[in-house]
């Protein structure tokens, strides 16, 4: 009502009062609805109500329970923490008595260190002298005076005892080093080793490794130059000498790996680990040292520096096919490649062994951490900063430079001296070139560098894919000379020709040879260089042992220059089998094939027997391919004659197809015209191992349409093979050749539906 009061305005008219009693009807109705909801769940809240009073009395209990429960937890943790109290306080005593008995023993061991080491030096007895001063030095010098003080009120004893233990550990510092010096001298190696592991006793840990590196730095000075000697001393005519020097810096190698093998135990013992890296910094510097005189002496010996300068020279003022008179024989460098993979390799595996061997001492002795992270970048600066790394990296220039020369040189060679062997479908220069170029890549595989290797690879491809591809394409170039030849005699004349030394056979003769033996070059070429791809990706990893997965992706991206080797000599064939498919098979094909047109396909009952007896059409045709393959049956390889095969049905399909064209059959015509398909069919088949009855489809369903009785009768045929994308003909094709049977009608065969 109160709400009415406030809308006066809206009872004033008879729709105003409607309205309020309508929104007054509906709140009734919703306080009906939520007064009957609330009367539906009166059973459900009483039953709740009767479960909660039957819980009251047990939730009494489990109140008292909880009480009594923590009364007794507050009583315990009271009385743990009373114990616990009691126990630190045993604790603190304990760890104050043994402070007291440590400092204690450290006065006792004062004592008898100050008089030991006395004793001790008069006998000479260094390593228990060093003991009694390592004792002395790790003790707490300030706690051992407090404690003195403390007890005695007087600290002059221990002031005394300190004093002398200082003086005996100088004393003794210069004695030890005096013995050891002595001992390097005298060349007595376990006295050396006696006194080096007095060093760390007496706090003199880098002192003693300092020390000890040079004299093992000596040892290797002097076993180095006595090899090198011996390598100068070397007679030619020994088996060794030609990889002379890569023995000696391979001693040199192993020398120093002996040392460290020998020695590292030693220094981890008595230095602890972590320290080889300061060992292995002074070996690694005798080790330039000592390497580069080596490798100075051999560049000497073998005129390295003027074989690279000549070679240098050639290549960059001398094209790929010249004959300059002053050039290095390829012969000659052979040798001294193999040295110099060797020498690189044996400089590889011993940096890995360094790299190794240290890595090891680090991880056992320096946490993880910064510490460790700046020691291993120091061995790496070491490594890579070296001079023997840097004279590798420029002996490895060198030896690429000469290995891309020596099989450049040995390419051009064999080229040179190719030859046809009676009987062969290839000539020489294919094995050789080949060999020479496995050769080249394996020999790069040993020097252990995947640069090197993958250098080597894309040179090899570049030869291949330019030089090699264009000696081939120039010998296609000059053609096939046109005319009939049996080959296999050509073969024999040219065979007989260059063994008397003179020309026999016609220049016809010797270009058709020489034009299929290239051809022939190129199939085989792509062959071998698959064979190759797939050889050198399972020989080199198995030579560069610890290849990543970075670096066999690097190799594969590498071999697959190959692959466009192998494209560019596929060019080369089909440049070829072009040649022969213009000069030779088009221009003998055609006629045969336009004698179709000479033999009437509109047939009579005695007509169609006398033709189905002589098949004169066929029969010549097949006669006449079978002469023109016989001339090249045994003169192709096995590829090369396939693909021969394939161009020569090709070009017969498609002109006997416009010739058909040309033709008008009866029925007995287009059977006729089915048999000569499937007798053509069969013959070209049987001449090759290749699948070719794609070739002949459109003639075949040209057949299948000329043998039709009835022109609706192609609706069967269309129909039965689920659509037109089985047929090579076209629905006009099929009208078209429809046209070509004098029986059928022309209204009959537009209505067709196809």
């Amino acid at each position: 009502m109160a709400s009415l009061g406030k809308n006066e305005d809206v009872l004033c008219t008879s729709d105003g009062i409607e309205s309020v009693y309508n929104k007054l009807v509906a709140q009734e109705e919703e306080i009906n609805n939520g007064l009957e909801t609330l009367l539906s769940r009166q059973c459900h809240l009483e039953a709740k109500l009767r479960g909660i009073t039957k819980v009251l009395p047990n939730l009494q209990i489990v109140h008292s329970d909880a009480q009594q429960l923590a009364e007794m937890i507050t009583f315990t943790s009271t009385l743990a923490e009373n114990v616990s109290s009691k126990v630190r306080q045993l604790d603190i005593a304990r760890s104050r008595v043994s402070e007291c008995q440590q400092r204690v023993h450290d006065l006792l061991d004062l004592q008898l260190c100050s008089d030991g080491v006395q004793t001790a030096l008069r006998n000479e007895d260094f390593e228990k002298a060093a003991a009694h001063v390592h004792r002395f030095l790790s003790m707490d010098q300030h706690l051992l005076k407090q404690t003195a003080d403390d007890v005695a009120e007087d600290c002059t004893s221990v002031t005394n005892s300190f004093s002398l233990l200082h003086e005996a550990a100088t004393q003794l510092g210069a004695v030890v080093t005096q013995k050891f010096d002595e001992a390097v001298h005298a060349d007595d190696l376990a006295s050396v080793e006696r006194f080096f592991k007095i060093f760390p006793l007496l706090g003199m840990q880098d002192e003693g490794l300092v020390r000890f590196s040079s004299y093992l730095c000596s040892k290797l000075k002097d076993t180095a130059l006595k090899n090198l000697r011996l390598a100068l001393e070397t007679n030619t005519s020994d088996k060794r000498a030609n990889v002379i020097y890569a023995d000696t810096i391979t001693l040199l190698f192993e020398g120093i790996a002996r040392v460290i093998e020998i020695h590292q135990p030693l220094i981890e013992t008595y230095y602890g680990p972590g320290r080889l890296l300061t060992v292995a910094s002074y070996l690694q510097r005798e080790c330039d040292r000592q390497s580069k005189r080596i490798l100075a002496e051999f560049s000497k010996c073998r005129h390295l520096e003027k074989i690279v300068q000549q070679v240098n020279e050639y290549m960059r003022t001398n094209n790929v096919y010249s004959k300059p008179t002053d050039k290095l024989d390829p012969k000659e460098l052979d040798l001294l490649l193999g040295e110099l993979t060797i020498m690189h390799s044996r400089a590889e595996l011993y940096v890995r062994f360094i790299r190794r061997r240290v890595m090891n001492d680090l991880e056992i002795g320096v946490p993880s951490g910064d510490t460790r992270t700046a020691l291993v970048s120091e061995l790496e600066a070491m490594l890579n900063g070296s001079e023997l790394c840097h004279r590798m990296q420029e002996l490895l220039s060198s030896y690429l430079l000469l290995e891309r020369y020596f099989m450049e040189e040995s390419v051009k060679k064999a080229v040179v001296m190719d030859s046809v062997e009676e009987g062969s479908h290839t000539s020489s220069m294919v094995d050789d070139v080949f060999f020479i170029v496995r050769k080249c890549i394996r020999r790069a595989g040993t020097s252990s560098s995947l640069d090197g290797v993958c250098a080597v690879i894309n040179n090899a491809c570049a030869l291949l894919e330019t030089d090699f591809c264009e000696v081939l394409r120039r010998q296609l170039r000059q053609g096939y000379p046109s005319g009939y030849l049996d080959l296999t005699q050509a073969y024999s004349v040219l065979h007989t020709s260059i063994q008397q030394g003179r020309l026999q056979a016609s220049d016809s003769e010797q270009a058709r040879l020489m034009f299929l033996t290239y051809l022939n070059n190129a199939d085989a070429s792509t062959e071998y260089t698959d064979t190759l791809r797939r050889s050198l990706m399972d020989e080199v990893p198995s030579v560069l042992t610890t290849m990543s997965e970075n670096e066999r992706v690097k190799l594969e991206s590498c071999l697959s220059g190959l692959g466009s080797v192998a494209a560019s000599l596929k060019a080369v064939i089909d440049y070829g089998m072009e040649q022969l498919r213009v000069i030779v098979i088009k221009p003998r094909v055609n006629p045969w094939v336009d004698t179709f047109l000479s033999v009437s396909h509109q047939l009579s009952e005695e007509d169609f027997a006398n033709y189905e007896a002589n098949e004169p059409f066929v029969q010549n045709l097949i006669m006449n391919l079978d002469g023109l393959l016989g001339l090249f049956r045994g003169s192709l390889t096995t590829s090369n004659y396939d693909t021969l095969v394939s161009i020569l049905t090709a070009e017969v399909t498609a002109h006997l197809e416009k010739v058909v064209i040309k033709s008008t059959f009866n029925r007995l015509g287009g059977l006729v015209f089915d048999k000569e398909v499937r007798a053509l069919v069969s013959y070209l088949t049987s001449t090759t191992s290749w699948s070719i009855r794609d070739k002949f489809a459109r003639l075949t369903q040209m057949a299948t349409v000329l043998n039709l009785e009835r022109v609706t009768e192609i609706s069967d045929y269309w129909g039965s093979n689920s659509g037109p994308l089985t047929w090579r003909l076209t629905p006009a094709d099929i009208r078209q050749v429809m046209t070509l049977r004098t029986d059928f009608r022309s209204d009959d065969i537009k209505r067709l539906k196809l």
